[in-house]
């Protein structure tokens, strides 16, 4: 495959000295993680699901360092001293992430053993620990060890050692402390093993479980027969998983790929979680055998790999989650031929999860057994490992359809099941592709072709999330599906520069990434400030997960000085500071965390009166604008876009799962005082703003029957 990235376009110069103007990045992820952590607390939210928040609040973590932390680390080590737009060294960002992380990590335990753990008894669910079970319970655990888990364990020698036997990234182990009679001490790891479930049931009517570190420290005289055990502590480690693609030919690139995912395995360590009671003179041993960064090692008193809290959170008591909820199934949307007739006769919106993904896998399965369908190009960026949507073009391509499936092997964690679909695909006669080099192909498109009565015609969806089942029940997206000719064609001049070989500069309508969207997002919000010079009613709406981009921020604090009205639903990492005098004290930032990952982009400009509105897949950061294929595509039905106004309007008036971004860079959890209680979510899930336009609807178990 050829390099076809030239196109992109080179990211702009930074911004001089933007010092304070700007709020750090890594830090304002750490707050998001922390706003996470306040839903494992909330007691509002049914015990098991606060399990899950506990259990994202780690893994969140675990990422941080295996991608963003590493990234920081490499520099400081190879001395690079760029700075960070606000104004950091790596090694002074390494420092300022430690600082914040040791207590969050700290406070994640607490929730766990003071407020999470007495909950769960509370219910009637009990995690033992090894002296407080019966003597008959002990006989049955230690029968277990013996014939289950005995044969698992492998205890390797870490210190007197020729050779560090490898420790893998995320694992859970024991470092066991022994004496053999001699003056040396030696060090010995259990990894504790992971093909059988960490929270062991014990027998009887209660559910009371223990966990399998604790049934294993208690047997390690099994182990390591004859020698006394000094002590054994609890230890985890994170490794370096941000290896990068680099190769050019597609064989390649597959190659790479297949390389990457087995050396993420091994990538260096770069940050290690020890037990609260492990002394200090063996932590350090530990990260001096690792090799690791000074600083990277955190204490944690308590229980250590939050995974097992999803174990946990699988039991069957479904009065401890959220009560069940079913997506609205507009009728139009289960049959093809309505489904078509409904587009062409005005632009189809959908809200996920209040509206069913159902409408989208059918669209594909629609065009694969239509006999008028003659083509279907798709992006693929995170579909997972069931997907009815991948299955529909095995189907078509199997029927002999023309169909091109533009698979992103590089999409992070995801490139095992992305790796297996493109095969599969390929030998059911799709044309397969693999993006680009140096960009990643990130917008959410599928484009299908239809031989109809007066022509040919296209049909399109543009969504905000990935084509992906499971993670359409549990994120809020927005998908559009449209046959405007113009929309339509640019999808198709996009796809063309997606498999072919081209330096499209134009478009239409989209704005897409690397091409025109930043100069198009700009153009925006400079056409605002003309607005509101003439009507002086400006107003600007955006809905993001992350908002990073300096330059981006420097037109919205430009927006500010002239009196734009600046709304700003950022769920994550937020570096603009608002509420500052003269700068930002027009601009409003909040945060809604709730049951529902909020994950749907949408900007919306006022327009002195004739609002602009796009939706797509890119947010306002770096990687996105510059790096990135991404597309936005302008909402014109205007009930559509009075509808994404209603949408906005309701994350904007919630006062229950929102925070408040103040001007000192800290969250504030927004509370009714004398108002009603407003959860934007729940509102959502009881009145879907697209009910109104989509018809009637019908239970998802008819759509079963």
């Amino acid at each position: 495959m050829r390099d076809k990235s030239s196109g992109a376009k080179k990211a702009p110069k930074r911004l001089p000295d933007p010092g304070p103007r700007l709020l750090n990045r890594e830090l304002s992820w750490l707050d998001f993680d922390r706003r996470v952590l306040e839903e494992a607390l909330n007691p509002a939210n049914p015990i098991l699901e606060r399990l899950k928040f506990l259990a994202i609040v780690e893994s969140n973590l675990d990422e941080f360092f295996m991608v963003r932390v590493s990234g920081l680390i490499e520099q400081a080590e190879h001395g690079v001293m760029e700075m960070s737009p606000d104004g950091l060294a790596p090694i002074e960002q390494i420092k300022a992430i430690m600082k914040s992380t040791k207590p969050l990590r700290r406070r994640a335990a607490d929730a766990w053993d003071t407020k999470l753990k007495p909950c769960l008894e509370s219910a009637g669910i009990f995690l033992r620990t090894m002296d407080s079970l019966s003597v008959r319970q002990l006989e049955w655990v230690a029968n277990h060890f013996e014939t289950e888990i005995f044969p698992l364990c492998t205890p390797l020698l870490l210190h007197p050692a020729a050779t560090i036997p490898f420790i893998s990234n995320r694992s859970l182990n024991l470092l066991v402390q022994l004496e053999d009679g001699g003056a040396d001490m030696r060090l010995a790891r259990v990894k504790i093993p992971t093909v059988g479930p960490r929270a062991i049931r014990l027998p009887g009517k209660k559910l009371e479980f223990v966990l399998l570190e604790d049934v294993i420290a208690a047997h390690l005289d099994k182990l390591f027969p004859g020698v006394r055990l000094v002590g054994a502590y609890r230890f985890r480690v994170i490794r370096d998983a941000d290896t990068e693609i680099k190769e050019l030919e597609a064989a390649d690139l597959i190659a790479s790929i297949e390389e990457t995912i087995r050396l993420r395995r091994f990538g260096d360590p770069v940050l290690l979680e020890v037990d609260g009671a492990m002394p200090e003179s063996l932590q350090n041993l530990i990260s001096e055998l690792l090799g690791l960064h000074p600083g990277m090692t955190i204490k944690i008193d308590g229980l250590i790999g939050y995974d097992v809290l999803l174990e946990l959170a699988a039991l069957e008591r479904p009065g401890l989650r959220f009560p069940p909820f079913n997506p609205y199934i507009a009728e139009v949307a289960t049959n093809p031929r309505s489904l078509f007739d409904t587009i062409l006769s005005g632009d189809v919106l959908l809200h996920h999860p209040f509206d069913s993904f159902y409408a989208i896998e059918q669209f594909v399965a629609a065009a694969a057994v239509d006999p008028d369908v003659t083509g279907i190009k798709q992006t693929l960026y995170r579909v997972g490992s069931q997907s009815p949507i991948v299955e529909a073009l095995l189907d078509a391509g199997e029927a002999g359809k023309q169909v091109a499936a533009i698979v992103e092997l590089k999409a992070r964690f995801d490139e095992s099941n992305n790796l297996l679909w493109a095969r599969a695909l390929e030998r059911a006669g799709v044309h397969v592709t693999f993006g680009f080099r140096e960009l990643k192909t990130h917008c959410k498109l599928c484009l299908i072709v239809r031989r109809e009565p007066d022509g040919v015609r296209q049909y399109a969806h543009i969504g905000t999330g990935n084509y992906n089942p499971a993670t359409a029940r549990l994120y809020t997206d927005l998908g559009l599906f449209t046959c405007d000719p113009d929309i339509t064609q640019d999808i198709s001049e996009l796809f063309n520069y997606l498999t072919g070989y081209s330096r499209q500069s134009k478009y239409r309508k989209l704005l897409v990434a690397p091409v025109n969207l930043r100069e198009g997002v700009l153009e925006l919000i400079h056409g605002e400030i003309a607005a509101h010079r003439r009507t002086k009613k400006g107003h600007i709406v955006l809905k993001l997960n992350a908002l990073v981009d300096p330059e981006a921020i420097e037109a919205l604090y430009e927006a500010n000085r002239v009196g734009v009205k600046i709304d700003l639903i950022v769920r994550g990492i937020c570096c603009l500071r608002p509420g500052v005098p003269g700068m930002s004290e027009h601009i409003r930032v909040i945060s809604v965390v709730g049951r529902f990952l909020e994950h749907s982009r949408i900007y919306y400009f006022e327009n002195g009166g004739s609002p602009k509105v796009l939706i797509g897949s890119a947010d306002l950061m770096r990687r996105n604008l510059d790096r990135r294929v991404e597309a936005m595509v302008p909402v014109q039905r205007p009930e559509l876009v009075t509808l994404l106004k209603e949408i906005l309007d309701t994350y904007l008036k919630d006062n229950v799962q929102a925070w408040r971004l103040n001007s000192g860079g800290d969250y504030v959890r927004r509370k009714p005082g004398k108002s009603a209680p407003f959860d934007a979510q729940r509102e959502l899930m009881h009145h879907p703003a697209t009910r109104s336009l989509l018809g009637a609807g019908i239970a998802p178990t008819e759509l079963s029957a």
